[in-house]
């Protein structure tokens, strides 16, 4: 993976994504999280705080890289459910079919390399009344902007570790075999190729 990818990037994604305005959007998604949750691109655990204890039986983890868990062995160690880590790519879950009541995305197709079977091997696991919920960054809805995302892209992802700045989520979502509900969308603060934010829940 190289030192970049391996030991530095993973602390700087760990500031970058607990900055306040990403942590105002992730309180508005994951506390819909229940029963039994899987997360996608779990990181340093930003979202562990905000999951709702009453509603939330267990969590499985996962994330190809394992810097990120030792980054959120105090997150970890609060959480008032168990919490088990799947080092894993989430083109290949390590779990049964029917196994999750819900899975969480957040901030994390964006740097998937494969984000449609991701969503495949997502609705493999979910239990046919699951429930997929979602928050991520993309394409903008303005088209100048887009154009923008466009040239910006292959200098970003060598710098980000893969990150695509030009994902149309909701396309890949639907590409990946869901029904979106409540889609809603908006460009929060910071640089505005990073922060048009997409979000919602689908089954």
């Amino acid at each position: 993976m190289g030192l970049w990818r391996k030991h530095i990037l993973p602390r700087i994604v760990d500031v970058a994504t607990g900055l306040e305005a990403t942590m105002r959007q992730r309180q508005r998604i994951v506390p819909r999280v229940r029963g039994r949750v899987l997360e996608l691109g779990f990181g340093s655990g930003h979202n562990v705080a905000l999951m709702n204890p009453t509603r939330v039986e267990r969590l499985w983890a996962l994330d190809p890289a394992g810097l990120g868990w030792k980054l959120a062995a105090e997150r970890v160690a609060a959480a008032a459910f168990e919490v088990e880590f799947l080092e894993a790519s989430a083109e290949a879950i390590p779990l049964d079919d029917a196994s999750m009541d819900c899975v969480l995305s957040t901030y994390a197709l964006c740097t998937i390399p494969d984000p449609i079977a991701a969503l495949r091997e997502v609705r493999r696991v979910l239990r046919p009344d699951g429930e997929l919920v979602f928050c991520e960054h993309g394409l903008a809805a303005d088209e100048s902007l887009r154009r923008w995302q466009h040239r910006l892209q292959p200098i970003w992802g060598r710098i980000a570790g893969g990150c695509h700045l030009n994902r149309a989520i909701p396309e890949i979502v639907e590409a990946g075999g869901f029904a979106i509900h409540d889609l809603r969308q908006a460009q929060l603060p910071g640089p505005k190729a990073l922060t048009f934010t997409i979000w919602g829940t689908a089954t």
